[in-house]
C-alpha cells in the first residue's frame, strides 16, 4: 500500500489549519475550522483505503484481490453527510447567536412583549365577553323567576274543584 505524498502533506495541512482555527472565540472561526477537519478527516479514510481497485461487483472472470473495498466510500459518504448536518447546526448557532448580539440587553425578550401585549388584548375581550354572559343568564334567571312568582301569585291552575277548595 503506497500513499500519495501530496495527499499526506494536504491531510496534515487541513488537520493543523483546521484544529488551530478551532480554538478561536469567533464561531465563525470555529466553523471554517471544523470544515477542515471535517475535510482533513475524508482524505485520511480515503488513504486508508488502499490501492485503487476495480469496482466492488462480482462477474465472471474478476479476480476478487482486483476489487476495491466498497467500504472507505461509504464511511467517505457518512462523514460527508454527518459534516453537513454538523454544519448546518453551526450555522444555526451562528445565526442565533448574532441576532442576540444586535438586540443588545434586551436579548429574547423583545418577541415575549409583543406576545404578552396580544395576550392581555385577548383576555381583556374574553373578560368582557364572559360579563356580557353572564349579564345575559343573570337576565333569564331573573324572568324565570319572576313568572314562578306571577304563576303562584294567581293561584293553582286545575281543573279539580276540589283542590280550589282547599
Amino acid at each position: 500500500m503506497t500513499a500519495s505524498l501530496t495527499l499526506l502533506l494536504v491531510m496534515a495541512v487541513l488537520f493543523g489549519a483546521g484544529v488551530t482555527i478551532m480554538l478561536e472565540r469567533s464561531l465563525t472561526r470555529v466553523l471554517v475550522g471544523f470544515l477542515l477537519v471535517g475535510n482533513a478527516v475524508n482524505i485520511l479514510i480515503y488513504l486508508m483505503s488502499g490501492m485503487p481497485g476495480l469496482a466492488p461487483i462480482l462477474s465472471p472472470g474478476v479476480d476478487p484481490d482486483e476489487i476495491s473495498d466498497p467500504l472507505p466510500q461509504a464511511f467517505v459518504l457518512t462523514a460527508i453527510v454527518i459534516n453537513l448536518g454538523i454544519t448546518a447546526f453551526m450555522l444555526a448557532l451562528i445565526y442565533r447567536s448574532w441576532w442576540l448580539a444586535k438586540l443588545g440587553d434586551k436579548g429574547d425578550e423583545v418577541d415575549d412583549e409583543l406576545e404578552l401585549a396580544e395576550d392581555a388584548e385577548e383576555t381583556e375581550e374574553l373578560f368582557r365577553t364572559s360579563e356580557a354572559d353572564d349579564l345575559a343568564v343573570q337576565e333569564v334567571v331573573e324572568a324565570s323567576d319572576e313568572e314562578d312568582d306571577a304563576d303562584e301569585a294567581s293561584g293553582p291552575e286545575t281543573s279539580d274543584p276540589e283542590a280550589v277548595r282547599r
